[in-house]
């Protein structure tokens, strides 16, 4: 990480005000201690994923309230800030991995200016703690190559590979929750940082537990669901042996096809080009080469074959 995400800060009037929303009494300024905080932005992250613009704007929304703790702890003593006000702001000059004007979500957080915090503050102030990390959900998930939602359906495209020119990525969209932001050591994202982490309900299906991997979400599995998912994978296995058998019967049906079509021609070239077809286009094939050949046989009963000579009476002219 090459720049600092969390600023000193002074806190103003207004800010005292906002902050005052959170306290249950009115706090006076020397009691807070108020810092800048970029908690994430636009651009491609570690893990090969971005957010949208309108994303963030989303969640500048739902940032609004939430506590700052380490590393995702989910224990209350762990609190130690909160945010009090969010906001979008276009750096100029800069864009993303993928050639967009960069945007970053800002924030501004307080926390208790007193001996508890003060090892903390000292550490802000030094420039030692200042990576976080967001935790937060969002509902789409695009591939930047063909937009395929995959949070709902798989592609054939994986994260961070080039497909041409062209990264391969998620872009996150539609913000629904924003849980908290940490102080932490490597975030995912470089300029701040987005942590994504779930914990699997006992009921989901394999099919799910499947996608989520394929997307390369980190996910936490019970004991019961590593077995059930072995047994899955295992399955999916032989399926997958008995589809390869089935597929070797069609392209020898294509290719023998191909030979009764085309008798002069290379048996090499029908294998080459069969081998690369799916299922489905072998099967297409067969379909279409059966009907061709079958037409090819039936012929009008009225046509006139070509070796058919008229008759010219030359037998009995005299």
């Amino acid at each position: 990480m090459t720049q600092g995400i969390i600023l000193k800060s002074v806190a103003t009037n207004e800010d005292l005000a906002k902050i005052q929303q959170f306290s249950r009494r009115e706090l006076l300024p020397e009691e807070i201690y108020v810092f800048n905080v970029d908690l994430c932005n636009n651009d491609v992250d570690r893990d090969y994923e971005k957010f949208s613009v309108e994303t963030l704007k989303q969640m500048a929304e739902l940032f609004v309230g939430k506590t700052g703790i380490f590393d995702h702890s989910m224990k209350s003593a762990d609190q130690t800030a909160r945010i009090f006000d969010a906001f979008v702001e276009k750096v100029n000059g800069k864009k993303t991995a993928d050639g967009e004007d960069f945007y970053s979500l800002k924030a501004k957080a307080y926390m208790l200016n007193n001996e508890e915090n003060k090892s903390l503050i000292d550490s802000i102030e030094a420039g030692i703690k200042k990576e976080v990390s967001v935790s937060c959900s969002v509902d789409k998930a695009y591939c930047s190559i063909c937009h395929t939602d995959r949070k709902r359906a798989a592609c054939e495209h994986r994260k961070g590979r080039m497909y041409g020119d062209r990264l391969c990525f998620n872009i996150l969209t539609d913000a629904t929750d924003a849980y908290e932001f940490s102080f932490v050591a490597v975030p995912a994202q470089r300029e701040a940082g987005v942590t994504k982490s779930f914990s699997v309900k006992e009921e989901a299906e394999m099919q799910d537990i499947v996608k989520m991997i394929s997307q390369g979400d980190e996910l936490t599995l019970s004991k019961s669901q590593t077995n059930e998912l072995y047994s899955y994978i295992e399955g999916l296995k032989q399926e997958a042996e008995l589809g390869e058998a089935y597929k070797k019967k069609l392209i020898k049906q294509v290719v023998d096809l191909f030979k009764s079509a085309f008798p002069k021609m290379d048996e090499a070239l029908f294998v080459s080009v069969a081998s690369v077809m799916t299922s489905k286009e072998l099967l297409g094939f067969c379909d279409g080469m059966k009907k061709s050949l079958n037409e090819s046989k039936i012929k009008p009963q009225l046509a006139v074959k070509a070796e058919t000579k008229m008759n010219d009476y030359s037998d009995f002219k005299i």
